[in-house]
């Protein structure tokens, strides 16, 4: 059974896909913890020193929600995945006005292990987008899965759930995603 407010949410967010915008304000108050750990989860694979906040993060993307014209939302975990993926361009956008102001710097190589730990992540981020953009043109859902399960932290059955796949699906793709990644961003030896 449903709790009280996943009732609430589904509501809102039929209201918000039928025009709503006063149900996003809403949509974000009941999901602001899950928000909040989503961008903590990105905010702790950044560089040390970054000028945005974890709570920062979540009231850009609330900000960001709020400009688009149109937010069509099957779900609560549709909602956290579209957020999530706000949160990665938000973050890229960063990353991209920075390194263009400091005309530096070559790509760096990241994995996506959790525990990665460098002192300027700008470049990894960049490179990361840049795959996952190449990755997105040859196959969008296995992007996506990389997106929900990396940076949105969603398990695979909520995964599966918001792309209306099989956890079998999910579990391989993310393994393809992962290893196809891994060779897009593995420097290159000469």
């Amino acid at each position: 059974m449903k709790s009280v407010p996943e009732m609430d949410v589904t509501g809102l967010l039929r209201a918000l896909t039928s025009g709503d915008q006063e149900a996003l304000a809403q949509v974000v108050a009941i999901l602001y913890q899950e928000l909040w750990r989503i961008a903590y989860g990105y905010m702790r694979r950044e560089r040390e020193g970054h000028t945005f906040q974890t709570s920062d993060l979540v009231n850009e993307t609330y900000l960001r929600l709020a400009g688009a014209r149109f937010i069509e939302c099957e779900g609560r975990i549709h909602f956290l995945a579209l957020a999530a993926q706000a949160m990665r361009r938000i973050l890229v956008e960063h990353a991209r006005s920075r390194a263009y102001l400091k005309r530096g710097g070559g790509m760096f190589h990241t994995s996506l292990d959790e525990g990665m730990t460098t002192p300027d992540r700008d470049p990894e981020l960049l490179e990361l987008d840049d795959a996952l953009t190449e990755l997105a043109k040859l196959d969008d859902r296995k992007a996506q899965i990389i997106e929900m399960r990396f940076f949105a932290g969603l398990s695979v059955e909520e995964t599966a759930e918001a792309l209306k796949v099989s956890p079998q699906t999910v579990l391989r793709d993310w393994k393809l995603s992962k290893l196809w990644l891994t060779r897009q961003m593995t420097p290159s030896k000469k």
